[in-house]
C-alpha cells in the first residue's frame, strides 16, 4: 500500500467513528492526516502514532468494530487537543522513540487500545479508552507495564462500574449519600448494582474491602457509599480513563440503580 493509500484508508477509518463520536470524527481525522488544515493541534509524534494505528486497522471487516476503533482514535484526538490547549505537553522520554529491535511504546499502546475498542460492545466505554491514549501521552510517570495493567483492569469493568468509580472519585466535589446500602436488594437492578460495588471492592479498586462474617454470626456493619474510597489501583484506573469527565447523568443513574437518591 502506498503512503497515499494509507492516508486515505486510515482517514476513512477515523471518520467511520461518527456513529459513536459524532461529527467530531471528521475534524479528528483532519488533525491526524492534514494537520495544516486543522483548527486544533496535537503533538506531531502522537498524531504519527495514531496515523500508524489507523492505517494498520483500516482493513477491519466488521463494520461495528470499525466504528468503535475510529471513535476511540477520534476521542484520543479530542482529549489530546484539550490537553495541548491547556499547556500539558507530550512526554519527552522514550515513549515515542523506536527501541532496538522493537517499535515505540506509543505504537504498542495504541494497538492495545484498538484491540480493546474492537471488543467493546458497550460503546459508551470507547470514549474513555481514547482518553486513556491522550492521558498517557502526557504522563511520563506512567510506564508501559503500568498502563498495560490499567488497560487490563479497565477492560474487565462494565459501564456502571466505571460510573461508580467516577462517583467515588469526585466525592469531595459531589458528596456521596450517607444512606446505607441494602446488602440484599429485592429488585434485580438494585441487586446487580450492589454486586457491581462488591466486585469493585474485591478487585481492589475500592476501599473498604467487603466485610467478612464475624464470629458467632454477629451483624455486619452496613456499607454507605459515603464510606467508599478509591484504592491506589482505583486511582490508576480513574486517572488514566479520565473518569473525572464521565458524564454526570451516568453517575447519577448508577447511584439511582443502588436505590440512592439522585443528586
Amino acid at each position: 500500500m502506498t503512503a497515499a493509500e494509507e492516508s486515505r484508508t486510515g482517514r476513512a477509518l477515523i471518520e467511520a467513528g461518527s456513529p459513536v463520536a459524532g461529527s467530531m470524527s471528521t475534524a479528528a481525522a483532519a488533525v491526524v492526516f492534514e494537520p495544516a488544515t486543522a483548527r486544533v493541534q496535537v503533538d506531531d509524534r502522537f498524531a504519527a502514532a495514531l496515523r500508524t494505528a489507523a492505517a494498520e486497522a483500516s482493513g477491519i471487516a466488521v463494520e461495528r468494530e470499525r466504528v468503535r476503533v475510529g471513535a476511540a482514535l477520534a476521542f484520543a484526538v479530542e482529549y489530546a487537543a484539550t490537553l495541548h490547549r491547556t499547556g500539558r505537553s507530550a512526554r519527552t522520554d522514550e515513549f515515542f522513540t523506536p527501541r532496538p529491535g522493537s517499535r515505540p511504546v506509543a505504537d504498542e499502546l495504541v494497538e492495545a487500545v484498538v484491540a480493546t475498542a474492537r471488543r467493546c460492545t458497550d460503546e459508551r466505554r470507547v470514549r474513555h479508552l481514547g482518553y486513556l491514549l491522550a492521558e498517557v501521552a502526557v504522563s511520563p510517570d506512567m510506564d508501559a507495564e503500568l498502563v498495560g495493567r490499567a488497560l487490563h483492569l479497565a477492560g474487565e469493568l462494565r459501564w456502571r462500574q466505571l460510573a461508580l468509580l467516577a462517583a467515588v472519585g469526585r466525592r469531595h466535589r459531589v458528596p456521596l449519600p450517607m444512606t446505607p446500602l441494602d446488602d440484599e436488594p429485592h429488585g434485580w437492578a438494585a441487586w446487580g448494582a450492589r454486586e457491581d460495588v462488591t466486585d469493585l471492592q474485591r478487585a481492589g479498586l475500592l476501599d473498604p474491602p467487603p466485610a467478612q462474617p464475624r464470629p458467632g454470626g454477629a451483624a455486619l456493619p452496613r456499607l454507605r457509599t459515603a464510606d467508599l474510597r478509591l484504592t491506589r489501583r482505583g486511582v490508576l484506573v480513574h486517572r488514566l480513563l479520565v473518569l473525572e469527565l464521565l458524564r454526570d447523568d451516568a453517575v447519577a443513574a448508577a447511584l439511582a440503580d443502588l436505590g440512592l437518591p439522585r443528586s
